[in-house]
């Protein structure tokens, strides 16, 4: 039996756990993409067409408490072994990536740097065929991306709750798009570590409510994203894949400016964090620390290319 065929097996409803748990913990990790480890792991087309049926007929059968056909239209035995593993790998990896942006920003950044890029030459490569006008499309992508990750609205975003909901239904939606990681897009959004805290905080029980009520709103932009604008990109990718894939590209270089490791900052005196204001930078001397931080990255964009190469050779066979 194939990975992407239905099972009821107890060993595949542990399998399917297992690889959501990968998938959850690369999810965490800006610059790797859970569809990409979904393609790897040989279950992309299947999550793909059970994300793609939860749609009007869905309801109509919910409304008529036909209930099995509602689980069997969405694959939910799949979905509920594969969405515990994610929830596992997401809350296992979460309070190691908060501790690393807290305590080695710079290290943490370099590898973030890396992936970005490995993911940007997997888009790049998975457009057959470039054609100036895409390439005119990549480098509007690319502009536009640059200035926006620049603007101080995204250095301290809105702390209101639609923002946090939005940031949800943005970010999941690279779910069902190898190459694009939905972390990344919440570091572009400029909420990553606000989510990557919510998971420790929640754990250590600290301001209980209030963190469940902002992790729950979170959620549930995922979910509409999910609903709503995976199906636009689907859309997208149906009639025009390649100048979504080349807008797509150039997006994630130009937000490259936001990763770039190395920071001056320019107000030292500031504690709060999200106050601070961060200008890119070469560093002073080429020191330990400076080689270390070009190995991370390197590390990271070999990393990707790894899993691209699985990936095309699992899609392939």
């Amino acid at each position: 039996m194939s990975m992407d065929q239905p099972s009821t097996s107890l060993k595949t409803d542990l399998s399917h756990a297992g690889r959501g748990m990968l998938i959850g913990g690369f999810d965490v990790i800006p610059g790797v993409s859970g569809g990409t480890v979904a393609l790897v792991l040989g279950i992309y087309e299947r999550l793909v067409s059970a994300i793609s049926h939860v749609d009007v007929t869905l309801l109509k059968l919910l409304f008529s408490r036909r209930w099995k056909d509602a689980a069997e239209r969405i694959d939910l035995r799949f979905l509920l072994a594969l969405g515990t593993g994610i929830a596992t790998g997401v809350i296992g990896l979460a309070s190691t990536m908060a501790w690393l942006l807290e305590h080695r920003p710079q290290l943490t950044s370099a590898a973030f740097f890396g992936l970005i890029i490995g993911s940007t030459w997997l888009v790049a490569r998975s457009l057959e065929g470039w054609t100036w006008p895409h390439a005119g499309l990549a480098a509007l992508g690319a502009l536009l991306a640059y200035w926006l990750v620049g603007q101080p609205a995204l250095a301290q975003p809105p702390r209101e709750s639609w923002y946090l909901f939005l940031c949800g239904s943005i970010g999941i939606c690279a779910m069902i798009l190898p190459g694009v990681s939905g972390a990344f897009l919440l570091v572009v959004l400029g909420r990553y570590r606000d989510v990557v805290g919510l998971v420790p905080r929640l754990l250590r029980g600290e301001e209980f409510s209030q963190t469940l009520s902002t992790m729950a709103i979170f959620l549930a932009g995922c979910l509409a994203g999910l609903i709503g604008f995976s199906k636009l990109l689907k859309v997208l990718l149906r009639n025009w894949p390649r100048a979504t894939l080349a807008i797509l590209c150039g997006v994630m270089a130009g937000s490259l400016r936001k990763l770039w490791p190395f920071k001056k900052d320019l107000t030292p005196d500031e504690v709060d964090r999200v106050l601070k204001r961060l200008a890119n930078t070469w560093p002073d001397q080429w020191d330990t620390q400076a080689w270390l931080t070009v190995a991370v990255a390197i590390g990271g964009l070999l990393l990707v290319l790894g899993l691209g190469a699985i990936g095309t050779r699992t899609n392939d066979g």
